[in-house]
């Protein structure tokens, strides 16, 4: 049986065909995987010169364009097997400290976000300057009621502050929703604002109403209570959906409201259950049970209303602790009604 070409000796009727090394570069070409990666990297640096010191890598998949490092084309090489399966070797170039740094084509430009969108008149900014005018005021009160209430003056000159504080604030959001110059400024403002008055004021305020009676260990846990609740508070309320009918929680506006009032009224109660009633309001800030808004209650039956007013008339203490305990029970009693009705 006559041997193939490639195994016969050398003579003279069977000379060896034309190329030399490279005739039998061909064969070892479709050796194994290894074989072919290292003469990949040798084609690479005969075939292009620019490709000099080239790394060989055997990808499978072609390379999206959008895949490539900047956008470049990369040289490709079509490689086959003995089984005459075919791969794509590409040789990737070194990049050397010499090579300019690609950088992209468009830069982002920096981005200015006016303070009030849309219509910039003059018009629009006075009134917008007013808007946070009563936002900047009820800032400034709650400062000064913090100042009266560590200098050891009058409490309730520190308390009808946050009372003033209310007003502002509900004044600010009225007028922002009334003149169109609600804006995310405004909202960041007003958090800012509430932060300090509603916050840190309210706090302090019941701590100096409250630190010649209740024991320091559980006063000042208290009110550090109502501080962290209402931060927390005010940050959930920036990222949460907003729903018309009910606040999640109660808000930190009608707690400081509650202890501006306290303040004031000072109910007859031991100093135990006035620093627990501190610490239950900060509670209901930050829990999830839905408490009806101003506006729903003003739709209750007249009797409803009536109520409280007479019993103002007869002990405006006793009174005021029953309508803020029954505020409290509501959002419980509203949770349970809602998750017990049929989806």
């Amino acid at each position: 049986m006559p041997r193939a070409p490639w195994q016969r000796r050398r003579s003279t009727d069977s000379p060896r065909p034309g190329g030399g090394r490279q005739w039998a570069g061909r064969l070892r070409r479709s050796g194994s995987l290894a074989r072919q990666v290292l003469f990949a990297g040798r084609v690479g640096r005969r075939g292009d010169g620019n490709v000099t010191g080239a790394t060989s890598l055997l990808v499978p998949p072609p390379i999206n364009a959008a895949d490539r490092p900047g956008g470049v084309r990369l040289p490709r090489l079509r490689m086959r097997r003995r089984d005459g399966m075919s791969r794509d070797v590409v040789t990737v170039a070194p990049i050397s400290p010499a090579m300019p740094t690609m950088q992209p084509l468009h830069e982002p430009a920096a981005l200015s976000i006016p303070l009030l969108p849309g219509e910039r008149t003059v018009a629009r900014r006075i009134r917008f300057a007013l808007v946070n005018a009563c936002t900047i005021s009820s800032l400034m009160l709650g400062l000064s009621a913090i100042f009266i209430a560590i200098n050891h003056g009058d409490v309730r000159i520190a308390a009808a502050l946050l009372i003033a504080c209310v007003i502002f604030d509900g004044l600010d959001g009225f007028l922002a929703r009334r003149l169109g110059v609600a804006s995310p400024f405004g909202a960041q403002m007003d958090s800012l604002a509430d932060m300090c008055s509603f916050g840190l004021a309210a706090p302090v305020v019941v701590y100096a109403w409250l630190n010649d009676s209740a024991p320091g260990l559980v006063l000042v846990p208290a009110c550090a209570l109502v501080a962290a609740c209402a931060a927390i508070r005010l940050a959930r309320f920036n990222v949460s959906p907003k729903d018309g009918r009910f606040f999640c929680g109660v808000p930190t506006t009608m707690c400081a409201a509650v202890l501006a009032l306290a303040t004031l009224i000072a109910p007859e109660m031991p100093p135990v259950l006035r620093v627990a009633g501190v610490a239950l309001l900060g509670l209901a800030m930050v829990s999830s049970f839905p408490y009806a808004k101003l506006a729903r209650l003003a739709k209750l039956p007249p009797w409803l209303l009536v109520l409280p007013v007479i019993g103002v008339m007869v002990d405006y203490r006793i009174t005021f602790v029953v309508v803020v305990v029954a505020y409290l029970v509501s959002g419980p009693i509203l949770w349970l009604r809602q998750r017990h009705q049929p989806a």
